[in-house]
């Protein structure tokens, strides 16, 4: 597997772009979903989202694909993630580009069950993720 899994949480990891090899391999591993945190067209030759899909559902793997970038991230994107890991069927990867912002729309729903803003950022930064800006992003959704 190519893209790199940070384990966030029981059940939860959060990963840089995937590619149709890794969606194979995360089957392989027992993953139950795939969260995909990236618009289409982020990058040249990027597996856009339908494809990402059909070969997850081949394997039995649940997909939600949530896009969101820095400018567009909204309470309504948090609310549809947080009901992802609430709901579906784990493992939960989430991924975009580099991990981190699925690493925040992760810390952003465990606020909401009253985590630790500070102990969310120091769990992402053991994997150089950083997300150091939560508490200015958790401001600006409420």
């Amino acid at each position: 597997m190519s893209a790199q899994l940070f384990p966030l949480s029981s059940g939860v990891s959060a990963a840089g772009a995937l590619d149709r090899a890794d969606i194979d391999a995360l089957a392989g591993a027992g993953v139950g979903t795939i969260v995909n945190n990236r618009p289409d067209g982020e990058d040249p030759g990027q597996l856009p989202a339908a494809e990402a899909r059909r070969l997850a559902e081949a394997h039995g793997i649940a997909y939600h694909h949530i896009p969101v970038t820095a400018a567009t991230l909204s309470r309504t994107d948090v609310d549809a993630f947080a009901a992802v890991l609430r709901d579906a069927p784990a493992p939960v990867v989430a991924h975009c580009r580099s991990g981190t912002r699925s690493a925040l729309l992760w810390a952003l729903a465990r606020l909401r069950e009253g985590a630790d803003p500070l102990s969310l950022i120091a769990e992402a930064a053991r994997h150089g993720i950083d997300i150091a800006g939560l508490p200015a992003v958790a401001a600006r959704l409420r």
